[in-house]
């Protein structure tokens, strides 16, 4: 009897551990893994986006394809979304690029115009490439102008090698590796010095050459890495500009240079859209006790469109989509206001988010936090106060019921420094909002996929992508569920060196509201 008692006392005893074990903010935390590991909805939402949808480049066709998909998809999961104009853009639509060498010999070969790319109006152009000269002065560059008329121009420098460093340092020799970088940053500055010599920038030499008569303007800008073109826009009005990979522009660039004059063939079949209407995609999960209040879940939701911005910015786009469907099904009336942040054109200058910052003072005066995410597919390996003097309390105990193998990775500093560019966080920092970046590890980030030719959904890691939603929802969670409201108390920056006078603040900084058009 006497035993039995005991043991049933025990029993009891450790059902109130286990009951003061699960408390509220556990079963949520639990809930948040297990929903975002065996019902993950990733993989989906990235096929749908970046295969389906592809690239999101401001003022396209499929920028707003992405709008409006984005908000149906939030109301499959019950949550409330709009589309919520902020200006207007360019509109332009990327089609088919082919570019062939049909002299000395034919080939194929691997290219694409730039965006904003003006097209060759439904035909192909034959010509040839000349190459720009290295002239004694500007002078000498207007005189040497007119022979550019009905060519193509190859404004980059030819790369001497192909390989990444990283594949020199492997397999050559000390000293030839040491030779190889002595050459290419000699043969960099004398490109530069070639260039200088025009009196010109880049978008002036493309205007110079456009008014000169030349077909189209050629150049290669490499990433640092096997196969890889950064793609940017164009400068040009009328003549197509196109970018070709490294391997086949260094063919060109030595055909040209030993005589042999080579004819290549472009068709480029971009369309202009007019001006076109450009938006944030904004959900929301409303709050019951504290409506008027807001944490906010962040990434820029447009792209450059070499790839399909799938690292740039769709993995933070799925991150804070995945933490919203987590929340909802879990923790569907928060206490404060939940909302999500697709920014449009945050590669242009933040302008979406700044846009967002400047049309709702009354949100941002009452942000409890947000968090942003836009550096890759890595997992979050980095999070800084953004110079908010009370940043470790917060976030410390935000971060303290986060599972051990997400946590533990994470560098923090407190209570950093503000941030002043680089991505949507920064937008709402200079408002004097607590903003956060969630920074990741790299992947080859800077390299390979960062406004790349090769920025596609198999650069994805979805396990690390995982692991930031699981962060994002639970973050979203503390930060909604914490009594306290979140100071706003900023550091005293440090001397400015150069200036001799304290650091200040960043400003505010007015969005570009009608982009593209001149």
């Amino acid at each position: 009897m006497y035993r039995t008692l005991r043991l049933i006392m025990l029993i009891a005893l450790l059902n109130l551990q286990q009951a003061f074990a699960q408390t509220p903010d556990s079963v949520i935390v639990a809930g948040i893994v297990k929903e975002a590991t065996e019902n993950s909805q990733l993989e989906k939402l990235a096929h749908e986006l970046m295969d389906v949808i592809g690239p999101r480049l401001v003022g396209s066709p499929q920028m707003q394809q992405a709008h409006d998909w984005a908000v149906e998809k939030y109301k499959t999961w019950g949550i409330t979304a709009r589309n919520e104009k902020w200006g207007e853009w360019r509109g332009w639509e990327r089609g088919v690029t082919h570019i062939d060498m049909v002299h000395p010999r034919v080939k194929s070969l691997e290219g694409m115009q730039l965006a904003w790319s003006p097209s060759t109006a439904g035909k192909s152009v034959t010509a040839e490439l000349v190459i720009i000269p290295d002239v004694q002065d500007s002078i000498a560059f207007q005189q040497w102008l007119p022979q550019v008329k009905g060519k193509f121009v190859m404004i980059s420098m030819n790369q001497p090698t192909g390989r990444p460093d990283y594949n020199w340092q492997e397999f050559a020799t000390k000293e030839s590796f040491e030779k190889m970088k002595k050459e290419r940053t000699a043969q960099t500055e004398a490109w530069r010095k070639r260039i200088s010599k025009t009196g010109m920038n880049n978008r002036t030499l493309a205007e110079a050459l456009e008014k000169a008569g030349a077909v189209g303007i050629v150049m290669s800008n490499w990433s640092n890495g096997f196969g890889v073109n950064k793609i940017f826009g164009a400068n040009t009005k009328k003549i197509p500009t196109i970018d070709i990979a490294l391997e086949d522009y260094g063919l060109l660039y030595r055909l040209t240079e030993s005589g042999n004059k080579p004819k290549i063939t472009v068709r480029s079949d971009s369309k202009e859209k007019g001006t076109v209407p450009t938006f944030n995609t904004i959900a929301e999960i409303k709050g019951t006790e504290k409506p008027d209040e807001y944490v906010i879940l962040s990434a820029h939701f447009d792209s450059w469109d070499g790839g399909t911005g799938a690292t740039d910015n769709g993995t933070g786009t799925l991150v804070m989509m995945e933490a919203a469907r987590i929340l909802k099904k879990l923790y569907p009336n928060p206490k404060r206001t939940i909302l999500v942040g697709h920014w449009g054109s945050e590669e242009q200058g933040l302008n979406g988010s700044r846009a967002f910052v400047e049309d709702h003072p009354e949100i941002v005066s009452n942000i409890q936090a947000v968090f942003n995410q836009d550096n890759g597919t890595g997992r979050v390996t980095s999070l800084a106060g953004q110079g908010f003097l009370h940043s470790y309390e917060y976030l410390g105990r935000w971060l303290s019921v986060v599972p051990a193998n997400i946590k533990d990775p994470i560098e923090t500093r407190f209570p950093g420094s503000p941030g002043t560019g680089g991505s949507d966080f920064a937008s709402f920092v200079a408002a004097g909002a607590p903003a956060f970046s969630l920074s990741s590890l790299s992947w080859s980030y800077g390299s390979y996929t960062w406004h790349t030719n090769r920025d596609t959904y198999d650069k994805i890691v979805f396990d690390d992508v995982r692991s930031n939603a699981i962060l994002a929802a639970i973050m979203a969670y503390m930060a909604s569920e914490d009594p306290q409201k979140t100071k706003r108390d900023q550091i005293v920056l440090p001397v400015n060196p150069q200036t001799g006078k304290p650091g200040t603040w960043p400003a505010k900084r007015t969005p570009t509201r009608k982009g593209g058009v001149n």
